[in-house]
C-alpha cells in the first residue's frame, strides 16, 4: 500500500490552540537538544510563532544560540507547519527535569547447558570460549523466555 507521509499531522493534531502546541514543543523538546541540554532548558512559552526557552546563565544561551538553525530544522521535522519561526531565550533558575527512566537490569542468563559448554571446550582461547558460551547463554534464555525464533520453528538441544 503506497501513501503519502502527512507532514502536517502534527500541525492539524496540536495546531489549533497554541497551549497544544506548547505540550508538543515541551514533549519534543528533548529530542531536539538532547538529553543534556534539556535537563538544563525549559520551554516556557510560545509568543507569536517564537518559542521561549529559559536557561541557566548566558553560558547556556551562547550554546543553544549557535544551536539554533540545528534545533529548528529538528523541530519543524516533527511539527511540519506547527513549528516556530524562531526560538528566543529568557535566562533564569531552571525547574529540575527528572531523569529520564533507566531500563531495567536484564536478569543474568542461566548458564549454558552442559552440552554447549563441553563442546565450547574445543575452543583454545578462553576470552572466545567465555564470550561465546555467554552469547549462547542469552540467546538461550531469550528463546526459552519466547521472545526470539530462529524462524525454523524448531529448537535445538
Amino acid at each position: 500500500m503506497d501513501r503519502t507521509r502527512d507532514t502536517d499531522l502534527a500541525a492539524r493534531l496540536f495546531g489549533a490552540r497554541p497551549e497544544h502546541t506548547l505540550a508538543l514543543f515541551r514533549a519534543t523538546w528533548p529530542a531536539a537538544v538532547g538529553p543534556v541540554l534539556a535537563r538544563r532548558t525549559e520551554v516556557v512559552a510560545l509568543d507569536g510563532g517564537i518559542l521561549r526557552v529559559k536557561v541557566p546563565d548566558l553560558r547556556w544561551q551562547r550554546t543553544l544560540v549557535r544551536m539554533r538553525a540545528d534545533i529548528l530544522s529538528r523541530l519543524r521535522a516533527v511539527a511540519g507547519r506547527a513549528a516556530p519561526r524562531g526560538i528566543g531565550f529568557v535566562v533564569g533558575p531552571v525547574a529540575d527535569a527528572p531523569e529520564p527512566p533507566r531500563a531495567a537490569p536484564e536478569e543474568p542468563p542461566a548458564p549454558a547447558p552442559s552440552a554447549l559448554a563441553d563442546a565450547a571446550a574445543a575452543i583454545a582461547d578462553p576470552e572466545v570460549r567465555a564470550r561465546f558460551l555467554a552469547a549462547a547463554a542469552r540467546y538461550l534464555h531469550r528463546f526459552a523466555r519466547g521472545q526470539g525464533s530462529t524462524g525454523s520453528g524448531s529448537e535445538a538441544g
